[in-house]
């Protein structure tokens, strides 16, 4: 029972992935299809996971995720911000500039933790919580990078406020995970500052996983 229970979970878990891709909904049959399962078993799960508020189907059968997984994304926002301060506010003190880590939330990137360097005369003030678009900003555009399996990194001028510039990597390695790691200043930027945030992307990358 206890193999039995573990497989049902991970199937369960395979399906919320592949309603998480941003595509249209799925039909059960095609969700059977595309994860190779019976579509018996996947009715079974369907069922279970529409009680629980994580999918849905709208008025044509097709299967998109429910708004129960809002509750489990707004608790993973404060576990995100733990696990990355200690990384950010090395990076912010080594570059000299305001550190950030962004996450998608559809078109949009958003600041769920930023850390301020502690000895510099002037750094950007960047509140956690803000939010752009993804294609403005070195923080976006590496999250679109991430999306195109690319992992370099970018840089910005004066996209989000003028005269400020920015360098973003984005974090890879996490299929859940759509993110950036980030610094921005109104100075120059140290040439090695590209290098030191792809670094803290994948120091993150391996706190996570």
């Amino acid at each position: 029972m206890a193999a039995e229970s573990v497989q049902t979970l991970e199937r369960g878990l395979r399906l919320l992935r592949l309603l998480a891709d941003g595509k249209a909904g799925r039909t059960p049959t095609e969700l059977a299809g595309e994860l190779r399962l019976s579509r018996p078993v996947v009715y079974r799960l369907l069922t279970a996971l529409m009680a629980e508020g994580f999918v849905r189907r709208d008025a044509d059968g097709q299967v998109h995720l429910g708004f129960g997984v809002l509750v489990l994304a707004q608790a993973v926002q404060p576990l995100l911000r733990a696990a990355a301060v200690p990384t950010l506010r090395r990076l912010a003190e080594e570059v000299g500039a305001t550190a950030h880590l962004t996450v998608a939330e559809g078109d949009d990137g958003l600041a769920v933790a930023v850390v301020e360097p502690s000895w510099t005369d002037m750094h950007v003030a960047y509140r956690e919580g803000s939010r752009h678009p993804l294609t403005r900003g070195a923080a976006g555009q590496a999250i679109l990078a991430l999306r195109e399996g690319r992992g370099d990194y970018f840089v910005s001028e004066g996209q989000l406020q003028e005269g400020a510039r920015g360098v973003a990597a984005p974090v890879t390695g996490l299929p859940w995970l759509e993110a950036s790691v980030g610094v921005v200043t109104f100075g120059p930027l140290d040439e090695r500052a590209g290098a030191r945030v792809v670094a803290a992307a994948a120091e993150l990358s391996a706190a996570l996983g």
